[in-house]
This record gives C-alpha cells, structure tokens and sequence, in this order.
C-alpha cells in the first residue's frame, strides 16, 4: 500500500489516524475511518461478561486480549469533505492519511483496505516506538508502548476477518467454496490448498455450531458427495444465523444421509 500522509509524519506518528479514500467513481467523494493504537496493551477480553466469554472459541479470546490496532469502523464509509477533515485532523491533531482508492460498492474492497492501512499504519508506530529514549524509570518506554504481539506478523487477512459479522464470514465461504470445486475440476493443487487454508481461517473465527471446519472439508473433498455436503453446510449455517431452526432437522438428516453412502 502506498499511504500518504497529508497531515502528519510517517516518520512520528501520532498512534490516531483519520483514513481517507477517494471514489473510483467520483474522486470529489470521500470515504473514511479513523484508526487507532492503543498506547498501552489492550484487552477486550476482560470487558466481556462471563456468560459471553464462555460462548467464545480460545482463539477469539486470544484475539480480545490483544488488541494491537483497532479500525472504528472497520469499514470505509461516505464522510463529509475533504476541507472537513482536515479541519477536523487539524483541530484534534490526528494524522490523515490518504490511503487510496475504492469502489463503493465493493463492500469487501472497503474492509480490505482499511485492514491494510491499519496494518501499514500500526508497523509505522511500532517502528516509531522503538526509537523512544528510555524514561528515568526502570522501564523503558518502547516496553510501555509496544503491543503485546509484533505488528509486522498481523496478517491482514486475520484483521479483515476480525472485523467481519458472521453473515459476512458465511458469505465469503460461500464464495471460497465455488473456488474450490473450480479448482477440483482443473486440477489445479495450489489454488486449492490456498482455498482451504483461507476457509480455515475464516472457519476458526466463527462459533462451532455453524461446523465451518466440516464445511470447508466437504468444499474440498472431489465428487458430487462433497459438493452436495458443502452446499448443505453452508445452508444449514445460514439457517442458524437466520434463527430458522424448524429447517434443521431436515438439512441434517441430509447430512447424515450423505455421510453414510
């Protein structure tokens, strides 16, 4: 990505960013979000409530208690000018950073490139941070102010996938399970390892009564049996997010009926 900051140093900083992108349609249009690094370690996962924690798989919890940069909101939405945001970095002292452009109605396009931005933005910081002199206490400030996880190792597809609702996540299994039956069909081993790699991630962060892993098992598994059982998978999860619980008798008796042939 190339950012650019039209207020503020690449080089310093400030850990608070308005982000910008112009329209692929109208550059006069502008969409935004603000970034954030928080100046000490975060953890969401201490805030939850007890009953929620323990719905929770241990991979989420881990992501909550680490917090490393934290998009609001995590997508790029229609803001007021260009003059307005100025005035508005200027007048809270944010850095604003241009980050590109999109089309507006490629909603994944606009996640995807603030979870990129906020990646090229928080190694910025990090950077920054390892150049802070130590304070008089016995604690250097770079140790204050460093994340608890190297910003250089967060994947930005894990970060687009955080911020993602669970309809957005079925969604694009949806979409990565016809990559993966095209790429049975040519044969074509790499791309079908990447596909599965991609609907694990994606399957990791959503709760296991939605079975993303036997979803993503059944896309990649060659014959008609596979298809048909992804394709169950993935109706079934829809009609558990949909509350349509009437349905699922039936979709499992499928299920189970595939399984056994």
């Amino acid at each position: 990505m190339d950012m650019r900051f039209l207020r503020g140093n690449p080089q310093a900083p400030k850990g608070h960013a308005i982000f910008i992108a112009r329209s692929t349609n109208d550059p006069r249009v502008i969409y935004c979000t603000y970034c954030i690094v928080p100046p000490t370690p975060l953890s969401l996962a201490k805030y939850l409530p007890s009953f929620l924690a323990a719905q929770l798989p241990p991979e989420e919890l881990r992501e909550a208690a680490n917090v490393n940069v934290m998009p609001i909101p995590p997508m790029l939405e229609e803001g007021s000018s260009l003059e307005h945001l100025q005035m508005l970095a200027d007048r809270r002292d944010d850095d604003l950073c241009d980050i590109g452009s999109i089309n507006p109605k490629d909603e994944g396009a606009r996640m995807q490139l603030v979870a990129e931005g906020c990646q090229e933005y928080g190694q910025l910081y990090l950077n920054y941070t390892l150049t802070f002199e130590q304070v008089s206490s016995s604690t250097p400030m770079d140790q204050l102010d460093q994340p608890n996880i190297p910003l250089d190792d967060l994947d930005t597809q894990e970060l687009l996938i955080q911020t993602m609702t669970d309809r957005e996540r079925l969604t694009e299994l949806g979409k990565l399970v016809g990559t993966a039956r095209y790429a049975l069909e040519g044969h074509d081993t790499n791309l079908l390892q990447e596909t599965k790699r991609k609907m694990q991630q994606i399957a990791g962060r959503l709760a296991d009564k939605y079975r993303g892993f036997d979803l993503t098992n059944a896309a990649v598994d060659p014959g008609e049996r596979g298809a048909k059982l992804a394709e169950l998978y993935l109706e079934r999860g829809f009609k558990l997010l949909d509350e349509e619980y009437a349905d699922i008798p039936r979709i499992e008796l499928a299920i189970r009926e595939l399984q056994n042939q």
